[in-house]
């Protein structure tokens, strides 16, 4: 008679945070119970069960009696070699039914995005059924209900916070627009002149860094929710990933899939920010649209119509939005990349001659709108008592603060290969394709790769003589280097530098 349990071996295959289960097509539970590659299977060790996507193996890797799991499945049932599983088929996941009617035109209702979001956060969706929700909200297809709808369900998916007082303030960027690493000198300003401001972000989606990618670099980002309490309440800020809190959770699962699939979507990016922010327990939030023709906000009606919509959700779970209109036809600050963004941060907050100019300014109008919104400065007089803040050293001794206070203070590390780009010939530098050097950044390893990424010679407008460095190719390996290169030199228009400009 054969066993109902497999053994379980670690594989160590990394399946980017999807469970995964490997059996043998020929081991007799696969056969009795119909295994095959991509079914959903319910794994139970002793009291703890998690759902994997099997993938059916056709070699020698595992014996009969063996089933490997993928490192994401491993920690997540907290397995250890030779520990007996059982296997069985889940119950089947009866959201799908509104994924399915939604791509076929039936909207979201209260209902079915609880219903949606539950499975998600519980585990219950494959990779695959997470792309189809993902391709349901794709391009304009949430209307301002639907995305209510699934904010109300993502923040009722996790914890929140109550901090039991008011202003509590954040501030978001909805990215696409590389370098544009504002936040930790806003927080820092910010708390400095006595707001509170818990500040959660999340990795990259499709640009090189994340907020939490460069503070990773930094300090401790991965905060419990009562260690994110303890280092708000000792320093009134807090700079850290909203995944490690159980803060909105499904956002981060969300992210995972649009990062493959190179996808943000505008109702799904709404209720990722506003769901994060109402988590956070913020009553106010400052929103930074860049609008720029190769930016992820491209056109001034198509940012009006996000604003609105912003404050619309916003207001809808308790929250009043702010929202700046910046540039976006550029990239900010010299580094595109998680450690030469925290370079740029460290200059900005230490007060360095050679930091970028164009990040200070951003960040200080940012800080300053901020402290309007929260009511510690008057109208107008924001931007010159942030500026004050950041020229006497309280922004950046608040800032070391909160590293130390979230676990440690550490250097940006730097990437031991490196190219420089020049210019082909002597001109304008008339173009910055943003798209384009977050890609090729991407190529060279960022975000995953801390110290890759580009570090900008350049700005546009600026003139520029041939053979003149434009910019700098920073990796962690050489195929990575060569990987970016290939890509620039494929795509030259990345940096266009024009001979004759009017």
């Amino acid at each position: 008679m054969s066993n109902n349990f497999l053994y379980l071996r670690r594989l160590g295959i990394d399946t980017y945070q999807e469970p995964v289960v490997y059996m043998r097509e020929d081991c007799d539970i696969c056969r009795a119970e119909g295994f095959s590659s991509q079914n959903r299977v319910c794994v139970t060790v002793g009291e703890r069960h998690i759902l994997a996507t099997v993938n059916i193996v056709k070699s020698d890797l595992l014996h009969h009696d063996e089933a490997g799991l993928s490192e994401a499945a491993w920690m997540l049932i907290g397995a250890r070699d030779g520990d007996q599983a059982r296997f069985g088929h889940p119950a089947p996941v009866d959201s799908m039914s509104f994924v399915r009617g939604k791509l076929y035109g039936t909207r979201y209702t209260d209902e079915s995005a609880s219903a949606i979001i539950r499975d998600i956060r519980d585990g219950r969706y494959s990779d695959i059924q997470l792309a189809a929700y993902v391709a349901s909200g794709a391009g304009r297809l949430l209307d301002v209900d639907e995305t209510i709808a699934i904010t109300r369900a993502m923040v009722a998916s996790g914890r929140r916070f109550d901090w039991g007082t008011t202003p509590v303030m954040d501030k978001h960027c909805v990215g696409g627009l590389p370098g544009n690493r504002t936040t930790p000198i806003v927080v820092s300003i910010a708390a400095a002149c006595g707001l509170l401001i818990p500040k959660t972000s999340s990795r990259a989606i499709t640009s090189p860094a994340g907020t939490a990618d460069t503070m990773d670099v930094l300090t401790n980002v991965n905060l419990s929710f009562e260690q994110m309490r303890a280092v708000v309440e000792k320093e009134g800020a807090c700079l850290a990933w909203g995944g490690s809190a159980s803060l909105s959770p499904t956002d981060d699962i969300v992210i995972r899939v649009e990062r493959a699939l190179d996808l943000d979507c505008e109702g799904q990016l709404i209720a990722s920010v506003i769901s994060k922010k109402v988590a956070a327990g913020a009553t106010h939030v400052l929103i930074d649209i860049p609008v720029g023709p190769t930016a992820k906000v491209r056109q001034e009606d198509m940012a009006q119509r996000l604003a609105q919509q912003l404050r619309t959700t916003g207001k809808a779970l308790g929250l009043e939005v702010g929202v700046l209109f910046t540039d976006g036809t550029q990239p900010v600050g010299t580094g595109i990349g998680p450690a030469l963004e925290a370079r740029d941060v460290l200059r900005v907050l230490r007060n360095e001659e050679d930091a970028p100019a164009d990040l200070r300014e951003r960040a200080l109008t940012l800080s300053g709108a901020l402290l309007e919104l929260g009511s510690v400065a008057a109208p107008g007089a924001g931007r010159l008592r942030a500026a004050e803040t950041l020229k006497s050293g309280s922004a950046w001794n608040k800032f070391k603060a909160i590293c130390e206070a979230q676990g440690r203070r550490s250097d940006p590390p730097v990437a031991p290969f490196r190219h420089t780009v020049s210019a082909p010939r002597s001109g304008l530098v008339a173009h910055v394709n943003l798209r384009s050097l977050a890609k090729a950044a991407k190529l060279a390893g960022a975000p995953a790769d801390k110290a890759a990424g580009i570090e900008m010679h350049v700005r546009l407008g600026d003139r520029v003589s041939r053979d003149q460095p434009l910019l700098t190719m920073h990796a962690e390996s050489s195929g990575e280097l060569r990987y970016a290169l290939d890509f620039l030199e494929s795509h030259p228009e990345t940096v266009s530098v024009e001979e004759h400009v009017l």
